[in-house]
């Protein structure tokens, strides 16, 4: 299942990220495959999950951004029995080994605010047998020498997210050795 989903966001250069009801609506318009979502609550992921499953796409649920959900595995469960997601997104690697053992896509997201953030991300990648399907780095518009970096020091794939606001955004990050980048910019996911 893993590789198979790392294949279709290596394939899909452009991932939907939605926020709110109105992105959900425009996102099920696209011919984008991946969609990630960064809203909702215990009561309305389910819905949110079956709306883009019915569209034949992929949900990532961002688990930390679900209001009722906590950081403990018990989140993770709740995701996998009362959706139909295909993953989680967090940026809690004790979630990453939980989601990984009920069958779940993961992605691991990280902040690349200064150096340090770049030595969490090389310690992880030496020291956790448990390693996600894909890191994200946060911001995407970070400079292409440091998704360089990354991508040498991760023993997974590497996508983009976040502030990414045009097609030379998009190129830069791909560019530079990411698989693909996450945007909730709707002008983004209709790029030519």
């Amino acid at each position: 299942m893993c590789r198979e989903f790392v294949q279709t966001v290596e394939n899909t250069p452009i991932v939907a990220a939605i926020k709110n009801k109105e992105g959900l609506e425009v996102c099920l318009k696209t011919d984008i495959d991946v969609i990630f979502v960064l809203y909702g609550d215990v009561c309305s992921i389910p819905h949110i999950v079956k709306k883009i499953k019915d569209a034949g796409k992929i949900a990532m649920v961002h688990i930390d951004l679900i209001n009722g959900l906590s950081g403990k595995n018990v989140a993770v469960d709740y995701i996998k029995n009362n959706t139909q997601a295909d993953g989680i997104i967090t940026t809690k690697n004790n979630l990453i080994a939980h989601a990984k053992e009920v069958g779940l896509n993961t992605i691991l997201r990280y902040f690349v605010l200064d150096s340090m953030a770049l030595l969490t991300i090389e310690n992880q990648a030496k020291q956790s047998n448990i390693q996600p399907d894909i890191i994200e780095i946060i911001p995407g518009v970070v400079v292409p020498k440091i998704i360089k970096c990354i991508d040498k020091i991760s023993k997974v794939p590497v996508m983009a997210g976040g502030l990414i606001s045009d097609k030379e955004d998009v190129m830069n990050a791909l560019s530079s050795g990411a698989i693909s980048i996450s945007t909730t910019n709707q002008n983004v996911w209709f790029l030519d």
